[in-house]
């Protein structure tokens, strides 16, 4: 029987096991020593030049740092409607109103133009996400941003490493989350970690992310538990130290689907941006589910539909927008495998499956 390739594969291994297994033995499970070294660690890591501050999830890390960050309720906050939930909802937890803008069609990223044609006299703050690791157009964004006087974020869940002109993803806004997840290009277990570009910031979100607290029963605001624990950055360090050479594997597989594949549309990649792959998103004219069936069922090959439903037209959000580029996104995007888990042999099915599906019409 063909082994399966999965479309995604965490990699822990004996070295991450080794360090919770000290954190247990330390006695000292939650937010401590672990968690201080990860956040500074982090920042050296990629460039950041900034304080970074850990939590329970990347979602919990959008919350907090928009609160941190002033927005509430009556506030409305321009996203892009194909990405994943958590970056309308995020908004929507802060009790202020997610406005959602389409995007450009190569890199799957907020168009600009569409953000600015959505502004009115609510809007505070504009929240890109860096799509499948690669870098939004933060240029345009920034002077956007700067002249019509509203706030800059970034949802950089899935883009640990990426950067545009010599810029590191993350050291753009007043706040930029990194999921820690475990299927992104490097993980904790589970948490994110947010860059903060001043004081102010960073310690409103020190205090949310610990009910509240600076110093115990010392609550200066309404706050929630979202600390990381130690187990969990201990994770998050040793992952460290691998996550660069994952990124080179990620973009030399990219490079050689990109290379090798017929029938479908790879992603391109912009002048003076760094892709880090998380996923290797290509888009299908025709019969993109059918693609996906049977490069399962005739190849073992597995791949991601990100995202067949935009966050415009889920349930809590329910807005009539109309934007094209992201309705053509969900319907023709597939992501094929990339992780730094593949072999020679698995990239070989893989462009051998896509390229006789397509020359056979599936």
């Amino acid at each position: 029987m063909t082994d399966f390739i999965p479309p995604a594969k965490p990699i822990v291994g004996e070295d991450e096991i080794a360090a919770v297994t000290r954190v247990i033995r330390s006695g000292m499970l939650a937010q401590g020593p672990e968690v201080k070294a990860f956040e500074e660690e982090f920042s050296a890591h990629f460039g950041l030049g900034r304080a970074c501050v850990a939590v329970n999830s990347g979602t919990s890390g959008l919350h907090l740092g928009l609160l941190s960050s002033g927005v509430g309720v009556g506030d409305e906050v321009i996203v892009p409607s194909f990405t994943f939930a958590a970056t309308a909802n995020s908004v929507a937890l802060t009790g202020a109103t997610p406005v959602f803008a389409d995007i450009e069609p190569d890199t799957f990223c907020l168009d600009p133009a569409s953000v600015e044609a959505a502004i009115t006299d609510r809007t505070v703050g504009i929240m890109p996400v860096h799509l499948y690791g690669h870098p939004a157009s933060m240029g345009p964004l920034r002077e956007l941003a700067d002249r019509q006087g509203l706030k800059l974020f970034e949802d950089a869940a899935q883009a640990h490493g990426a950067s545009l002109d010599g810029t590191p993803v993350g050291a753009f806004g007043q706040f930029a989350m990194f999921s820690l997840y475990p299927t992104k290009n490097m993980t904790s277990g589970e948490g994110g970690m947010v860059s903060v570009a001043d004081p102010q910031t960073e310690r409103l979100m020190r205090l949310y992310r610990n009910q509240g607290m600076e110093r115990q029963y010392e609550n200066e605001v309404v706050g929630f538990n979202a600390r990381m624990t130690d187990l969990h950055a201990a994770i998050g360090r040793v992952q460290l130290t691998k996550v660069g050479a994952w990124t080179a594997n990620r973009q030399a597989n990219a490079a050689y689907l990109s290379a090798n594949l017929e029938g479908v549309t790879p992603p391109p990649v912009r002048p003076g941006a760094v892709h880090v792959y998380h996923q290797y998103t290509v888009r299908v004219a025709e019969d993109r589910d059918g693609l996906a069936r049977a490069l399962r069922e005739e190849y073992a090959v597995g791949s991601g539909m990100f995202y067949p439903v935009p966050n415009h037209r889920l349930a809590p959000f329910g807005h009539d927008f109309d934007l094209p580029e992201t309705e053509v996104a969900a319907r023709e995007c597939l992501s094929l495998p990339v992780h730094p888990s593949l072999s020679e042999d698995d990239l070989e099915r893989i462009v051998t499956a896509v390229n006789a599906l397509a020359r056979a019409g599936a």
